[in-house]
């Protein structure tokens, strides 16, 4: 498979989105995109942004009610843990990852922004688990061309996309030869 020797050239960073490679063989994995809410020598983290769970939101969330937001499997790391990502500015503690997109907080706030209906449920993306790499761990990745590395995060595309076409349409948006794997089958034998 020496056509997928891609050798992308694009440093990761804050905001960065890593596409899986068409046949990147971990199940946690398999034709995902990643947002990068963190990068730096000691390590990354984010949240794999087109894998949906099976449940929604106030499904697991005991004082949420009315507010059936899907849930995504933000990676394999502490999957009992809640995360959430975010178009909303006015929300207090949010870190911004790129211009207009925000990762986590106050979760009080957002408890009675909810209760109150005084928020876009389609602003808020929800998580459990996220997906981290240790020290180095993230840049062997890449050297294996396990990642492609996509620096234009922005809300619009984060979350007017879902499921496996987000995994096409950034592929597309790089356009060249990735634009052909946006296309490639999942099992090429089956073709």
């Amino acid at each position: 498979m020496d056509y997928f020797k891609f050798n992308n050239n694009q440093k990761p960073g804050k905001g960065s989105l890593l596409v899986s490679e068409p046949f990147l063989p971990d199940p946690n994995f398999e034709r995902t995109v990643v947002l990068l809410c963190e990068h730096s020598e000691e390590g990354s983290f984010g949240f794999v942004l087109n894998k949906a769970s099976a449940v929604a939101l106030d499904e697991i969330v005991e004082d949420i009610k009315d507010f059936s937001q899907p849930v995504y499997i933000g990676g394999p790391v502490q999957q009992d843990t809640l995360h959430f990502i975010h178009k909303a500015d006015y929300l207090e503690g949010g870190m911004e990852i790129s211009n207009g997109l925000y990762w986590g907080g106050n979760f009080e706030q957002l408890m009675i922004l909810i209760d109150t209906k005084q928020i876009k449920a389609d602003d808020f993306r929800f998580f459990i688990g996220y997906s981290g790499w240790g020290e180095g761990q993230l840049e062997e990745e890449l050297k294996a061309d396990s990642w492609i590395v996509a620096n234009y995060a922005t809300p619009e595309l984060v979350f007017d996309h879902g499921g496996e076409n987000l995994w096409k349409a950034v592929l597309k948006q790089l356009g060249g030869r990735f634009n052909v794997y946006s296309n490639y089958p999942t099992d090429p034998r089956l073709n």
